[in-house]
């Protein structure tokens, strides 16, 4: 090595590759274990809660004959742009 690097300058670069290393060889054991894994089944992420039993009731509000042009207004304005 050069003379001007400091001996820490040394040891912080050996350390460096030390765990560049080992990152590189856990991240290659993982990809394979994950290639190797057998494939489950996705998991709803909220399994612990159940199913509903049935489907929920349609609602329906009926219209007045002013908030039937009101709505028309603003479909028509929405289909301008």
């Amino acid at each position: 090595m050069p003379e001007h690097v400091s001996i820490l300058q040394q040891i912080g670069l050996a350390m460096l590759a030390l765990v560049t290393v080992a990152w590189v060889v856990g991240l290659v054991r993982l990809v394979r274990v994950v290639a190797i894994a057998p494939q489950r089944p996705p998991r709803l992420p909220l399994g612990a809660l159940p199913g509903q039993a049935q489907a929920p009731a349609v609602e329906s509000v009926p219209l007045t004959a002013d908030e039937q042009d009101a709505f028309a207004g603003l479909v028509r304005q929405f289909s301008r742009r």
